[in-house]
């Protein structure tokens, strides 16, 4: 397990905050220890969870051709037919996959093919699970042209999540299981399929970027 490279400024001035508090708890309170552990432990843990927040997990990634893999972790939310306004125009399937805060935020690529179209949109802050944060909500929509499908992934901000990171630049070669970005503190990952794709998962699973597959091509 590593930290991803996005989370070094804020562990950094977590951990300066954190000692900080420690000398004006332990200056100001240290005579009254029922006060100053409990508040010490719930502070602690916040700090732990902003290194567990930016966690790389070692893994060993499945990959195949024709596997569509999970581009992130989190719960399977979506599998519905329905319109893509911004790039296809018309009927696609799509995979919605909710990440919540204690989850893995690094996003990667389900497909290997070409970076044909990336587009970044300000937008609103719904609940990620909103049915009208895909078009509402800040978002970044990448295309992946893989020989048999065009494939779109939308890293889409929810309440929390404020800062989306996209790595991918039109006319890259994106590689399965690859680095495509970064979502901070709580968001979703949308997938629009050609109609007619088979799909693995099903409403409620529990997948991992790399490892669960979501589709076969």
């Amino acid at each position: 397990m590593r930290l991803h490279k996005e989370g070094w400024i804020y562990c950094i001035v977590a951990t300066v905050l954190y000692a900080i508090v420690i000398w004006m708890v332990m200056h100001f309170l240290g005579e009254w220890p029922i006060l100053a552990y409990p508040l010490l432990l719930i502070l602690g843990l916040i700090w732990f969870w902003v290194f567990w927040f930016f966690r790389i997990p070692a893994r060993t990634f499945k990959s195949g051709d024709d596997l569509v893999m999970s581009p992130c972790d989190g719960k399977v939310v979506v599998i519905e037919e329905t319109e893509e306004p911004e790039y296809f125009k018309g009927r696609r399937l799509q995979v919605s996959i909710f990440m919540s805060p204690l989850n893995v935020h690094v996003n990667r690529y389900p497909v290997n093919g070409e970076v044909t179209y990336v587009k970044y949109h300000k937008g609103k802050y719904l609940v990620a699970w909103h049915p009208k944060s895909s078009t509402e909500n800040e978002r970044s929509t990448i295309v992946v042209k893989h020989p048999k499908a065009e494939i779109l992934i939308r890293q889409i901000a929810g309440a929390v999540a404020r800062r989306i990171i996209t790595y991918s630049k039109q006319g890259d070669r994106a590689v399965q299981n690859e680095e495509l970005g970064f979502i901070k503190f709580g968001s979703r990952v949308d997938l629009f399929l050609p109609i007619g794709t088979k799909v693995n998962a099903q409403i409620g699973d529990v997948v991992e970027n790399g490892l669960s597959v979501i589709a076969t091509l």
